[in-house]
């Protein structure tokens, strides 16, 4: 991490919403990780925080570009996840829309690991991944049949081109023989407006706090399917298999806590219809981490995307029900 000045927009932006007050030097340090926004860590006087401001293409290989407006959801979201599940977002400190960027409060690693590098180590805690599962649904029966939240989120558009479209439809370009599948499944999730959705609860997004997870990076807020969340966490936990190989087992020990404790929080509507959606969205999703605009940048030998492939084709061929048969499916693949 580096020293830096930002853009002076931003720093007008902290100076409005009275962050800077006082005359007080800050100095600016750019964080890694953003392939969506600039972020930055602010250190005002004895005040540390964050600022994320959104870019409107990302840093990614593909063209893939974003409005840059879903920076105001993503505050919207941390606000409800927050009063769902207190702790479960950092405290947001202002969101400046004009400028396009939200100021949070400064979670430091040492006290809050990000869960990306935890499993990274080989450390999978069955007890954690089922602590964001109960937390994920905690915030989606909050919001569950909610016209006051839905009414805040009018992101399809948004969620359609930069979730729908770079993973199921770009995939579907790649795999033409499943367009028809893929494409089920993008008009089955967009058409589904239940509860708030985070849409890239992933563990490069989930900090490992003292009291529980913390999402971070809600861009892709969106009124919509929760099955999507769960099959978009799920899947991680899948592919990561590949990342670290001796933890495999772990991993999918991982899954099906998460898994169960998420299926236990739902009182919105079956938990059978639930899982079927997310059951039959998860190789989707799977195949696009390979295939899509945004493949995991750890999967480099073709021979493992080959695998990859191979499942996830095989479940979008012939669907399965439950979450437990993707797991299998996958475990066959990947353990002794």
């Amino acid at each position: 991490m580096e020293e830096m000045t930002p853009d002076p927009e931003i720093v007008d932006a902290l100076r409005r919403a009275g962050l800077l007050a006082g005359g007080a030097d800050a100095t600016y340090v750019r964080l890694e990780g953003g392939v969506s926004s600039d972020i930055w860590r602010v250190d005002a006087g004895r005040r540390s925080f964050c600022v994320k401001r959104a870019l409107p293409k990302l840093r990614v290989a593909a063209d893939w570009r974003a409005p840059v407006e879903r920076n105001l959801y993503e505050a919207r979201w941390m606000r409800w996840a927050r009063r769902a599940v207190p702790g479960s977002a950092p405290e947001l400190l202002a969101q400046d829309e004009s400028a396009g960027l939200l100021a949070m409060a400064y979670l430091p690693a040492s006290r809050y690991p990000l869960w990306k590098a935890e499993l990274r180590a080989g450390r999978a805690d069955p007890a954690f991944a089922a602590s964001v599962g109960r937390a994920l649904g905690r915030i989606h029966a909050a919001t569950a049949d909610n016209a006051e939240v839905a009414g805040q989120f009018p992101t399809d558009a948004i969620f359609h081109d930069i979730r729908l479209e770079p993973y199921l439809v770009a995939t579907a370009r790649a795999h033409p023989d499943l367009a028809g599948a893929l494409g089920a499944l993008v008009e089955r999730t967009a058409g589904t407006r239940l509860a708030l959705v985070h849409g890239d609860v992933s563990p490069k997004n989930i900090l490992r706090g003292a009291e529980g997870p913390v999402f971070l990076d809600a861009e892709c807020a969106w009124y919509g399917d929760p099955a999507f969340d769960v099959a978009f966490c799920l899947n991680h936990l899948l592919l990561k298999c590949l990342w670290v190989p001796v933890a495999a087992p772990a991993f999918l020990d991982c899954f099906d806590r998460l898994a169960a404790a998420y299926r236990a929080e739902i009182d919105w509507e079956s938990g059978s219809a639930l899982e079927w959606r997310a059951a039959t969205l998860l190789p989707g999703l799977f195949l696009a981490r390979v295939d899509g605009k945004s493949p995991v940048e750890y999967l480099t030998d073709e021979r493992d995307k080959d695998r990859v492939r191979r499942v996830a084709r095989a479940l979008l061929e012939d669907p399965v029900d439950r979450l437990s048969a993707i797991r299998d499916a996958w475990a066959a693949e990947v353990t002794p």
